[in-house]
């Protein structure tokens, strides 16, 4: 296995001190970017995802160590690395690293140049910093999950999207770039607080917004963009399969009903909020009458805004994607391609996530130049699992 993928980031060196969620997705984010990523896992960690560790997309393009940070070698197997690091990222709770001997001041002793990134839920500060969650949580105190859901009906959980990778993991990642940008020019490094309450909040700009300008109300499902408008809804087709529409501008509009063959009827109009309710009753009733793949044929090469709702299974072999390469192949199954495009250094195809075993812990302490290998080697701190 290659130590890391090619791409705009490749010779920067990042620990990754392994947890769940928004940090290991940071960390594939730069590995993906090209980063020499170095995950540092403890032996028989506990919980983990309930799936073979080579189909875990989370890990791709990195490098594993088991360390026992509790070993009186743990923590300088950690330190030694991060003395030749650029970036650390962790996603303990506050003060965790500390304790463990791994905090900020203990690698900026090392390394003071170090960007120093942590994920959390509610942040390293505040009432609720020590308070266990996950991204229902997270999401809910910041209001959009509130706002998620239809008319009449709960809120809805828009995967884990939302927080722990949207609000979260992407936070982080622009976070450390930020840094870095920062420390070429200072020469320090600086902690990156990466609370996925505030990337969740700042993601919710523009509701908050229309919001302060009246035009957004507390009622989810009645606003704009939120499924109030029947022409930004999902409906059902035919086949018991759905089509998303977002015929938001006027010209979009007038496509939309000319596909729906409803040109010239007796219709709201389209602002008409009054007429909304017939106005979506009418579009469902139509909508009904033809497949999901009859009405994607249907609204082929215009600008409706109209798109066939996909599974995970049919996304990966739609034709636009396809022609993009947006999947990639892994064995037979389908996995997100690094994204975004680089004109001069594209990324290429990542390393595949590493099983037990898959990983020399020699070669990685002597490509990142950390002097005395050996003796951390043999120190019984790093273990390695065979295959």
């Amino acid at each position: 296995m290659g130590s890391h993928a090619a791409g705009p980031l490749t010779g920067l060196r990042v620990v990754e001190l392994a947890g769940l969620g928004p940090a290991p997705f940071a960390a594939m984010f730069l590995a993906d970017l090209g980063a020499d990523v170095v995950r540092v896992q403890r032996p028989n960690a506990g919980f983990t995802m309930p799936i073979d560790p080579r189909r875990d997309t989370l890990q791709r393009g990195k490098r594993t160590l088991d360390v026992d940070l509790k070993h009186p070698d743990g923590a300088e197997v950690v330190l030694a690395l991060a003395e030749h690091a650029d970036v650390l990222v962790e996603g303990y709770r506050p003060g965790v690293a500390e304790r463990l001997g791994l905090g900020p001041a203990d690698c900026w002793a090392r390394n003071p140049a170090l960007v120093y990134g942590r994920m959390t839920g509610w942040g390293q500060d505040g009432p609720w910093a020590q308070r266990a969650g996950h991204d229902p949580t997270y999401q809910a105190i910041t209001g959009s999950l509130h706002a998620i859901g239809r008319a009449g009906g709960p809120p809805q959980l828009p995967l884990s999207l939302v927080g722990d990778f949207g609000g979260g993991a992407l936070y982080l990642v622009s976070g450390i770039l930020a840094a870095l940008w920062e420390a070429q020019r200072s020469g320090r490094g600086q902690v990156v607080d990466a609370a996925i309450v505030d990337g969740v909040a700042h993601l919710m700009a523009n509701p908050y917004s229309l919001l302060a300008g009246g035009a957004w109300n507390d009622e989810r499902g009645t606003n704009l963009i939120d499924s109030g408008a029947p022409f930004v809804d999902v409906y059902e087709t035919a086949d018991g399969k759905h089509v998303a529409v977002a015929a938001l501008e006027p010209p979009f509009y007038a496509q939309l009903l000319d596909g729906l063959g409803l040109t010239g009827a007796d219709l709201p109009g389209q602002w008409d909020r009054a007429g909304w309710p017939r106005l979506r009753k009418r579009f469902a009733a139509v909508f009904a009458t033809r497949t999901r793949d009859e009405w994607a044929a249907r609204f082929e090469g215009t600008d409706a805004c109209v798109a066939p709702v996909l599974s995970m299974t049919e996304a990966p072999h739609a034709e636009h994607l396809v022609a993009r390469g947006t999947f990639l192949d892994r064995d037979g199954h389908p996995e997100p391609a690094p994204a975004p495009r680089f004109s001069r250094t594209p990324t290429g195809v990542p390393d595949p996530p590493p099983g037990p075993g898959d990983t020399d812990p020699r070669t990685v302490l002597e490509d990142w130049n950390v002097p005395g290998a050996s003796v951390l080697l043999d120190g019984g701190a790093i273990t390695r699992t065979e295959r």
